[in-house]
């Protein structure tokens, strides 16, 4: 049994998985953030499937990228609970998330990253990264993309449609991902904790690809 959440950005979600079978995915929205409503829907959730914290194989959480913040809350939550539990955590990048919604053999998701940027990486079918996530402009990013038929995979596309037009990929198959990803992060979770790959809740860490506006602005010596 798997219990995932997703805080990294302003439509979060929870979700229940058992045997494989999605028991329930709980869309969420907090534009001030998710630390003082998660632990009541975490709580309605297992009771409404009469399920206890002990019952939990597995926790896992969305590492990012997104609000640096969210990424925290939703981590802080999961190594929390999994250590109560004594149970092992998995954290599953959003944009491999976004890749299990695709269909073709060369996946793109991609997120607003915000000040002109954007996040992407390239994914295969079997959800495997085949180049490495980065933040940039969108434009560049195109222009790093392998070549072939590639997927494009958002929950929104709005902002990136009048950069594509004119390129290679202006006739691109494009996905409309679902905002609520704790679905996709359940499944990511469950394949990993099957071949042995979750860890110790003090092992997961974020996956934020862009630093932060401290690290920025007042870098190590």
């Amino acid at each position: 049994m798997i219990l995932a959440v997703d805080t990294t950005h302003e439509f979060g979600s929870i979700a229940l998985q058992a045997d494989g079978e999605l028991l329930e995915e709980l869309p969420l929205r907090a534009e001030d953030g998710f630390g003082h409503i998660l632990y009541g829907h975490l709580a309605g959730i297992l009771d409404r499937h009469g399920r206890r914290l002990q019952d939990i194989e597995c926790f896992a959480a969305a590492s990012g990228p997104g609000s640096f913040t969210g990424v925290r809350v939703g981590l802080a939550c999961v190594k929390g609970l999994a250590e109560a539990a004594g149970k092992q955590v998995v954290a599953v990048s959003n944009l491999q998330a976004l890749a299990t919604f695709g269909t073709g053999p060369l996946r793109a998701p991609v997120l607003d990253a915000r000040r002109g940027e954007i996040y992407g990486g390239v994914y295969d079918a079997q959800w495997n990264l085949v180049q490495p996530e980065i933040v940039m402009p969108f434009p560049r990013w195109l222009e790093t993309l392998p070549a072939g038929p590639v997927e494009f995979i958002s929950s929104g596309f709005e902002p990136f449609l009048a950069d594509l037009a004119g390129t290679r990929f202006a006739d691109a198959a494009r996905v409309e991902a679902p905002k609520a990803l704790a679905g996709a992060v359940a499944r990511i979770a469950r394949a990993r904790y099957r071949q042995g790959l979750a860890v110790d809740p003090a092992e997961a860490d974020a996956n934020y690809v862009r630093r932060s506006d401290a690290e920025l602005l007042w870098p190590k010596r």
